[in-house]
């Protein structure tokens, strides 16, 4: 079986905006489209050590009527090209959805890993917000928290690491994890 990364894509992949609170959001024009630094490197240096890369974003600006699926079908493969993905999977729902597939259930995950041949105790999810570590964990995955203060809430359960950024972080996923001391304590 295989290993992958599963990848939240704003604020790990791509930058995140800001709302007023405080709290992400995705670009919701092509002008504010931006790869974060280190991230193609990054994804290029996971790939070369064998893991598949899934992306898996939570859009619910659609079910909101906010945004179209078209944008966010076009933001996605654009990154999917600019950061060398294997597939980008999408939630197109809201809570009051109560799909499977809405982070922090675990279903884009554990779909992704039936259809890929993917171990997931052997995969990593990684996150910018706690639906993304909590996916992860439910879906039994080791987790990588990009911690990027958010006024929002914490993971519930510790991530298995913390980094400031994908590219921070890069060091974890290579070593299985075991070059943060602590999950409590942010990797640099």
């Amino acid at each position: 079986m295989r290993r992958a990364i599963f990848l939240d894509r704003d604020g790990v992949l791509n930058a995140a905006l800001l709302d007023g609170q405080g709290g992400p959001l995705p670009p919701r024009l092509a002008s504010e489209l931006r790869i974060l630094p280190g991230v193609p490197e990054a994804c290029a240096a996971l790939r070369a050590a064998g893991f598949l890369l899934i992306g898996c974003t939570n859009q619910p600006d659609i079910a909101r009527g906010t945004t179209s699926r078209g944008f966010v079908d076009w933001v996605n493969a654009e990154v999917a090209v600019a950061c060398g993905l294997d597939e980008m999977r999408l939630c197109p729902h809201d809570d009051a959805d109560a799909c499977h597939c809405r982070k922090p259930r675990p279903g884009m995950l554990t779909d992704a890993a039936a259809a890929h041949g993917v171990d997931l105790g052997r995969s990593w999810m990684v996150g910018d917000r706690y639906r993304d570590v909590e996916a992860g964990q439910a879906a039994g995955c080791r987790t990588l928290f990009i911690d990027l203060g958010y006024a929002e809430r914490p993971p519930t359960s510790p991530p298995t690491a913390i980094a400031h950024s994908l590219a921070a972080g890069l060091p974890i996923l290579l070593s299985g994890g075991h070059r943060c001391p602590s999950p409590l304590k942010p990797c640099v």
